[in-house]
């Protein structure tokens, strides 16, 4: 079992890094090249790089994924596509992506791409605070627990 983030704009990548490093477990940061970092980071971390641009991380991601790992991202499209790997993806706001519910999020996607496209304004997502990253957390915890346990 690995953790591997969708590293363009998440914001729970310090969370992810802690519980690897509590359970440890290897932790996958998939990022664009414009992300680079010279911050030294412990060996259970590694970085993959990509080339700027539309879904570059999305292919690597399911280009490196194994059996077991655990992905977060905030990527309905690279969700779909991972949810027939056997793989868990989870948002960031801990929940788990399911087969029975994906369509349902990639409708609102589109829904909500068509009406900007037509000069209306959608309501983006809301400040993610503390408690979020402490819920996400939490629930990742348990999950990799049941995982781990199995």
């Amino acid at each position: 079992m690995r953790l591997v983030i969708d590293g363009d704009g998440s914001p729970v990548k310090n969370e992810v890094i802690e519980l690897g490093r509590e359970f440890s477990l290897p932790v996958v940061i998939v990022t664009s090249i414009d992300h680079f970092t010279h911050k030294e980071y412990p060996d259970f971390i590694q970085f993959i790089y990509v080339d700027k641009g539309n879904d570059g991380a999305d292919y690597r991601i399911v280009k490196e994924i194994k059996v077991g790992d655990f992905i977060v991202t905030q990527d309905y499209g690279l969700a779909s596509l991972l949810l027939s790997k056997p793989v868990r993806v989870f948002h960031h706001n801990g929940k788990e992506y399911l087969k029975e519910t994906i369509d349902g999020l990639l409708t609102q996607r589109y829904i909500g791409a068509q009406m900007r496209k037509a000069g209306k304004r959608t309501k983006g997502p809301k400040a993610f605070t503390k408690e979020d990253r402490l819920a996400f957390k939490e629930i990742i915890r348990k999950e990799i627990e049941k995982g781990v346990s199995r």
